[in-house]
């Protein structure tokens, strides 16, 4: 599977964003999808995460309520909606895909070892 991130820029403090995650060369309902983000001199973090089927979404504390994420399988893409963006935001973007079989279809993984496939990354700067 290859993951294409892109949707990243320049943005204002409150400003919002809105990365696309475009998946290709595997089914994508098989997969549960994340976005992660790496700052500069930090480790990678989990943001947002949902299920093969979209039902179940899940999110790090720190973006509740401004944060969506969403995918539409028919295009293969997976979304996030940033809102309200903080300087402290500015980050690469990853976004990232977990194989999952049927029985776990319900499940969001959100450690980065539970994710096999990862796109390039897409930058998100945030100036105060």
């Amino acid at each position: 599977v290859q993951l294409q991130a892109s949707g990243g820029g320049l943005v204002q403090t409150g400003d919002s964003l809105r990365l696309s995650c475009a998946a290709s060369g595997g089914t994508f309902s098989n997969f549960a999808m994340a976005w992660f983000r790496q700052a500069p001199g930090k480790e990678r973090e989990f943001v947002a995460g949902i299920s093969r089927t979209g039902v179940v979404t899940t999110y790090t504390d720190s973006v509740k309520g401004r944060f969506t994420i969403s995918r539409d399988n028919a295009k293969n893409t997976v979304y996030l909606q940033m809102n309200s963006l903080k300087s402290e935001e500015t980050a690469v973007y990853y976004c990232a895909a977990a194989p999952l079989p049927w029985p776990r279809s319900p499940v969001v993984p959100t450690t980065i070892r539970e994710y096999d496939y990862w796109g390039e990354g897409t930058l998100v700067t945030v100036s105060s």
